[in-house]
C-alpha cells in the first residue's frame, strides 16, 4: 500500500516548464527552452543547465517572476489526483528542479503536503542570476526521497513517484511504483508504468 507519493512539478503537475515561462516573460525564451529541452532529455548535466538558464534571467524583476509563478497552468486532473491520494492517507510531496516561487503558489491551489525546490536569489527586487536550494543536482531527487523515507519511516515498497524527465531517474530508483507521465525517452526505461494520456486522472486507480 502506497503511503508516500512524490511528484515532479514541471510538465507533470504543471503544464509546461516554470523556467521557460519566466524566460518568455523576460524575452529570453528561445535560449532557455533549448537548454531545458536538452537537460530533460539527459543530454546536459542538470546543475550546469540550471545555472546557465538562471543566469539568463539576471535583471528580471522579482515582482514579474512572482506574477508568472502564481499564474502557471496545471495539467488536467492534478487537483483530483492529489485529493484522491490524500483521502487515502497518502503523503503527497513535490520535488522540483524549478523554484519555490512556483511550487509554493501551487501548494495553496493543489493542496499537496510539501515541496522541495530551488530559490531564485534576488536583491533589491531584481533577480541576480544566481540560484540555490534543495534540488540543484541530478541526484537531488533520489537523495531527498531516501531522506523522506527515513524521516517518515516509509519503505521503498510504500513509495510511488511520478515524473517526466531525466532528472527524475534518481527518485524512481527508490520507489516500487514509478509512473513516467507523458515522459521523455530517457525516463521510460526506469518506470514501472508509462502513461501517455495528458490527464492525471488516469493515475487515480494506478497508485494504490
Amino acid at each position: 500500500m502506497i503511503k508516500l507519493c512524490i511528484f515532479d512539478f514541471d510538465s507533470t503537475l504543471m503544464d509546461g516548464e516554470t523556467i521557460n515561462s519566466l524566460a518568455k516573460a523576460y524575452g529570453v525564451e528561445s535560449k532557455v527552452s533549448d537548454i531545458t529541452h536538452r537537460a530533460m532529455a539527459g543530454e546536459l548535466d542538470f546543475f550546469d543547465a540550471l545555472r546557465q538558464r538562471v543566469e539568463l534571467l539576471r535583471g528580471m524583476s522579482l515582482g514579474l517572476a512572482k506574477e508568472v509563478c502564481e499564474n502557471l497552468p496545471f495539467i488536467t486532473g492534478a487537483k483530483e489526483l492529489i485529493d484522491s491520494l490524500k483521502s487515502h492517507g497518502v503523503k503527497v510531496v513535490v520535488f522540483s528542479g524549478g523554484f519555490h516561487l512556483a511550487t509554493d503558489a501551487a501548494q495553496a491551489k493543489l493542496g499537496f503536503d510539501e515541496s522541495y525546490a530551488n530559490i531564485l536569489h534576488h536583491k533589491d527586487g531584481v533577480l541576480s542570476g544566481l540560484v540555490g536550494g534543495e534540488m540543484m543536482f541530478g541526484f537531488s531527487k533520489g537523495d531527498m526521497t531516501q531522506r523522506l523515507q527515513r524521516l517518515l519511516n516509509i519503505s521503498k515498497d510504500q513509495t510511488a513517484t511520478v515524473g517526466d524527465g531525466a532528472n527524475d531517474i534518481s527518485m524512481f530508483k527508490h520507489a516500487s511504483l514509478g509512473v513516467a507521465f507523458c515522459a521523455k525517452d530517457a525516463l521510460k526505461p526506469h518506470a514501472t508504468h508509462i502513461v501517455d494520456t495528458k490527464d492525471l486522472r488516469e493515475l487515480i486507480n494506478l497508485i494504490r
